[in-house]
């Protein structure tokens, strides 16, 4: 079989870590739409074929996007092997460069690339959903996240399955895949750190997570992608144990963090694609104490049962302790969603201090008579979209390289590229939402007196439409 080739890059099947031609040719494979075949090892494939590790296929991996992008239906599941073949190549093509300076050998490189497998096999119902938005309501306080889940999950999945893997390779896979969250292990105490930026980079954010994502989702919804990571893939280089990146490549990396923003934007946080998400944590909320959805976090043999078809389950049981809930999954089918009133971006210099805005804030500052507005009335979304390192620039931290003959790394300021850069890296947007068609327009007046209150101006581009205002 030969290489396949992707604009400036060529990748061969051999790069992914098998060590001939005639184990390849034995090895099971799948055609994915995005990178094409993805050849799967032996020790891959004990983990992939668990129960565990196919739930991921009924896991959308945009949780309730598809309701606005009707595309956007893949899954954790494809993702996975994507993010695993990427960690593959991109371990393989610094060993084929690097190897002998940088001493990787065969077990770096199967533990990357099963890190990239296992990353997001903690992932919860319907996306981030799950943890952001339902997860606070019942469990205040709770530091709950899906890296940690997926750690507990990866020695689940080996002590259910008795899979024989090196208990030193769990462990780094562990590691790696808690590597960008705020229970990484320190810098100090790893070895190789660089192949710790692989799969989820703590550093600056570059990985093949967003590498495969960023891809498929554009994809997905239907949109164009002009970032291309195979350039990435085949001109990096390690230096001082970190991975750093031709000079030349800057407004390539660049366009990652972008391209990633604009999703964040115009896909993720789509005003109506929130609406619905809204709907089904609420919804979620109602279904707790009856079906104890959180229960099952603590617990990987519980965890693994929880997938996206919850939503079927409220939809359609005939308990009279789920109707409340049961009815807004039957108003998010029938379209009759919270209605959006209205949004603004917070001015950058109230940034700093801005605390997220709550129904309580909205409803304590109407003032004419009239309806009188609930807290139940009225959902907030605060919606933080940045270049992935909050108000700091993520190319700040990354380190460049001029050639192949230098040895030396060094970081570039941004006004040493280009004035058309960003100069802030953050938006902070506050919409406002009405759960009842009829309270539009007082949910509306009472997010204009909010804002005057708080800032001295109305913040917001526009009125709420007066059509909108009266719509049943």
């Amino acid at each position: 079989m030969g290489a396949f080739c992707k604009e400036d890059a060529c990748f061969s099947p051999l790069d992914a870590g098998f060590t001939s031609s005639q184990q390849l040719r034995f090895s099971k494979h799948v055609h994915g739409n995005v990178h094409g075949n993805i050849y799967l090892d032996s020790l891959s494939l004990k983990f992939i074929d668990t129960e565990q590790f196919q739930r991921l296929r009924d896991l959308k991996q945009l949780g309730m996007t598809h309701m606005v992008y009707p595309g956007a239906t893949h899954s954790r599941f494809e993702h996975s092997l994507g993010v695993y073949w990427l960690a593959g190549e991109a371990v393989q093509k610094l060993k084929n460069y690097q190897g002998l300076e940088l001493g990787i050998d065969a077990f770096d490189i199967q533990t990357v690339k099963i890190a990239g497998l296992l990353h997001d096999v903690g992932h919860g119902p319907f996306s981030h959903l799950f943890e952001r938005e339902f997860l606070p309501r019942v469990r205040s306080g709770s530091k709950w996240s899906h890296e940690e889940m997926s750690v507990k999950m990866v020695d689940h999945i080996v002590d259910e399955h008795h899979i024989d893997v090196d208990s030193e390779m769990i462990k780094k896979v562990k590691e790696m895949i808690l590597a960008s969250s705020e229970f990484s292990i320190p810098k100090a105490s790893k070895e190789k750190h660089f192949l710790y930026d692989i799969v989820a980079n703590g550093r600056n954010g570059i990985d093949v997570d967003k590498f495969d994502y960023i891809v498929r989702d554009c994809r997905a919804c239907g949109l164009g992608c002009n970032f291309e990571f195979q350039r990435l893939m085949e001109t990096m280089r390690v230096l001082d144990d970190e991975i750093c990146y031709r000079a030349k490549d800057y407004l390539t990396i660049h366009k990652l963090f972008s391209t990633r923003a604009d999703l964040y934007r115009t896909v993720y946080t789509h005003p109506k694609v929130k609406a619905i998400e809204l709907m089904v944590a609420d919804a979620l909320l109602e279904a707790n104490d009856f079906l104890e959805i959180s229960a099952s976090i603590e617990d990987p043999s519980d965890y693994w049962k929880l997938d996206d078809s919850i939503i079927k389950t409220i939809g359609i049981a005939p308990n009279q302790e789920l109707k409340k809930a049961r009815d807004l999954i039957l108003r998010i089918h029938r379209r009759n969603l919270y209605q959006f009133c209205n949004e603004y971006a917070v001015p950058k210099d109230k940034l700093e201090n801005f605390k997220d805005v709550t129904a309580h804030d909205i409803v304590c500052s109407q003032k004419n008579g009239g309806v009188i507005l609930r807290e139940e009335d009225v959902s907030v979304s605060n919606v933080r979209i940045d270049l992935t390192r909050g108000r700091h620039n993520p190319l700040e931290s990354i380190n460049f390289f001029k050639d192949y003959e230098s040895d030396e790394k060094f970081s570039i300021p941004d006004d040493h590229i280009s004035h058309l850069l960003p100069s802030y890296c953050q938006d902070m947007i506050v919409r406002v939402y009405s759960k009842k068609p009829e309270l539009v327009g007082a949910i509306s007046e009472a997010f204009e007196n909010f804002q005057l209150k708080t800032y001295g101006i109305k913040a917001q581009v526009h009125a709420t439409p007066e059509k909108k205002k009266r719509r049943l």
